[in-house]
């Protein structure tokens, strides 16, 4: 059986490109650390999730020249597809393409900013992508989405989407239902791009329950990101 790609779908962190939109309350510096550590879990995860061979883990990346920085934040079996020319939309299809004529089942792009995104999201992904022609999404909760996942490539799904607002996941299911594609949803999760989802991150890493989280469902360790913040703290309340 074929397997599934899995790609986390990134930017090789540098500072003052990274995570922008948290600084402040972090430096430019601390936004490309930060950056790294998402990268590190996100990997660390999608390789759990695919070590029973269901699926292949790759990472589709920019800028091109950045490859090896880029795959010193991976577990060992990342293969690397690098990011077509175009708007946001047109890169994700053109991924969606690479990946199915590579020969996968079906190809899923997870983005970099859910560190502690549950295995098991990953691992029902993977399940329906196999299950037919279909548009499978884990919905945000700021309105976008933390993974799209496709059998057969449809441009239709990426088309006229007004990115990085709160209509990414409404405007994608419509797409879908203009292309007459099923859609099957998985669990919301978020992802940290402002102070508050920072927040909502750190005090979930303290150990405290998210309020959207479906029973049972808890996020990864994310342990990269967790020392960084821990080592953050510390420094601050040192100084």
């Amino acid at each position: 059986m074929k397997p599934v790609a899995v790609a986390i779908f990134c930017k090789t962190p540098s500072p003052g490109f990274s995570k922008t939109r948290l600084s402040p309350p972090l430096r430019p510096e601390e936004c490309s650390l930060l950056s790294s550590c998402f990268i590190r879990d996100l990997t660390a995860t999608i390789a759990d999730a695919t070590a029973d061979g269901a699926g292949s883990p790759f990472a589709v990346y920019t800028p091109a020249g950045s490859e090896v920085a880029l795959q010193s934040l991976f577990p060992p079996g990342f293969q690397l597809l690098l990011q077509s020319e175009g708007d946001f939309g047109t890169r994700l299809h053109q991924a969606v393409v690479g990946l199915l004529a590579a020969g996968h089942a079906g190809a899923i792009l997870v983005n970099s900013d859910s560190p502690t995104l549950p295995v098991e999201i990953l691992r029902a992904a993977i399940a329906a992508v196999r299950s037919g022609d279909a548009v499978v999404l884990g919905p945000a909760i700021d309105g976008g989405y933390t993974l799209i996942g496709l059998s057969r490539p449809h441009a239709h799904v990426f088309a006229d989407i007004p990115w990085s607002t709160a209509d990414v996941y409404r405007q994608t299911l419509h797409r879908a239902t203009e292309a007459k594609l099923p859609v099957i949803e998985l669990p919301i999760w978020y992802d940290v791009d402002d102070e508050a989802t920072l927040r909502l991150l750190e005090a979930e890493l303290r150990g405290e329950s998210l309020p959207f989280a479906e029973n049972g469902l808890t996020g990864a360790l994310a342990p990269a990101t967790r020392d960084f913040l821990r080592q953050r703290s510390a420094a601050k309340n040192t100084a």
